[in-house]
């Protein structure tokens, strides 16, 4: 196990009739002025965007609000939020969505105090080390973990690219997460942020660093639970025990308890990034997609073991043979996600061929799969990776 520190200041409200009794308070702490980040109107049918400003109004808030979060944030929507920011001399960011609209907030509050163009501070800096803006979340979808660590992802579609940023300003200060606020959330987004959960848990468990049973054990209980937990909340969306597991997963799985102490760059998520830059897919949607052949591709004698371990902790695979054990691991997460209703190959989400050499090229450049990787991969496997998502695909 590597060296590491594990610092997470996110002060967690989770729960459900808080806001009401603390929304004001916290914000009061920053300052009356606030950046109110939200998405396409979700909150706005759901009534959680008038229970808010119900509540700033009442408070005597200053409210400037950005709405219209993209699901992939671009780099436009964080230029006006920054914009807005320096206009109304704002003390808070307040981020009502999910991982997308929080990501977005966090690359404003790190753009405010700088003289760079936003997309300056991403490129380049993964180690983002200024100041930022405060900023307080209130979750409404479980996938990204976004609300309870230092991480954003920005897409900038003009020269389809999708890369992350972050450092210790951008760690949300305060986090709201009310399960009742997924009641609503239709279920391909269910099944898309589940499938973002688990992605997360799979890229750090499938790791080069050894000797990590806690963190890996602590990943094979969480997948656990979202594969428990998220066909109830598809079947029954407003079962409160199952979106709040699904929640706290979507948090724990990617705020560090499972990946400190190891070391490696992550694969499927490097891979996505470039179909969500060049055709704007949802990101979970995407890994599901992806995660299974990557697990097929990089399946050999050298990665058997942690593949059949998989399979038997997580799947509850009973079988001998730790090659084939191995094998229905990976036909029992494709499965899965196949019966989350999750369509299973590029073609059904609108992706052909055509461009990926390109995308295959720029997944190797914008990170070090290469080199740094469970299984490295040059541009040739990432292409193979790709063509293996053109048709469905049998493991076993």
């Amino acid at each position: 196990m590597d060296n590491f520190r594990f610092y997470v200041p996110t002060d967690i409200r989770f729960g459900k009739d808080r806001l009401a009794t603390e929304l004001t308070d916290v914000l009061n702490t920053y300052g009356k002025n606030v950046l109110l980040v939200c998405g396409g109107g979700s909150i706005k049918k759901n009534g959680l965007y008038e229970q808010v400003i119900n509540l700033l109004e009442k408070n005597q808030n200053k409210v400037i609000e950005l709405s219209g979060v993209e699901p992939n944030p671009r780099i436009e929507t964080v230029r006006r939020g920054v914009a807005l920011c320096r206009e109304n001399d704002v003390n808070v960011i307040l981020a009502v969505g999910g991982g997308s609209t929080i990501d977005c907030s966090k690359v404003i509050a790190a753009s405010f105090y700088s003289e760079e163009d936003p997309w300056e501070v991403i490129v380049g800096r993964k180690g983002f080390q200024g100041a930022a803006l405060p900023i307080v979340t209130i979750l409404t979808l479980a996938a990204t973990g976004s609300e309870m660590n230092i991480g954003a992802v920005i897409t900038n579609l003009a020269t389809n690219q999708k890369l992350g940023v972050g450092g210790p300003a951008m760690m949300p200060k305060v986090s709201f997460l009310d399960p009742t606020t997924t009641f609503t959330v239709p279920a391909y987004q269910t099944a898309a942020g589940s499938a973002d959960i688990l992605s997360h848990l799979f890229e750090s468990y499938f790791n080069i660093t050894e000797g990590t049973d806690v963190q890996d054990f602590v990943s094979e209980g969480l997948m656990r639970a979202v594969i428990k937990n998220c066909p109830i909340a598809l079947s029954t969306p407003d079962n409160y025990d199952a979106r709040a597991n699904l929640m706290w997963s979507s948090s724990l799985a990617l705020n560090g308890l499972t990946r400190n102490g190891k070391h490696g760059v992550w694969s499927c998520h490097a891979m996505e990034h470039e179909l969500s830059a060049f055709y704007d897919i949802t990101h979970g949607i995407g890994l599901a997609i992806l995660t299974p052949r990557w697990m097929d591709y990089v399946l050999s004698e050298k990665t058997v073991t942690k593949f059949a371990q998989f399979a038997h902790n997580v799947w509850g695979i009973v079988e001998e043979d730790p090659m084939l054990a191995a094998k229905k691991g990976i036909q029992a997460t494709y499965d899965f996600f196949k019966a989350c209703d999750i369509p299973m190959t590029l073609p059904a989400v609108g992706i052909d061929e055509e461009k990926f050499g390109e995308m295959a090229k720029q997944a190797v450049a914008h990170s070090t799969i290469k080199t740094d990787a469970f299984v490295p991969l040059t541009e040739l496997d990432v292409e193979a990776i790709y063509r293996a998502c053109l048709t469905e695909s049998s493991f076993v």
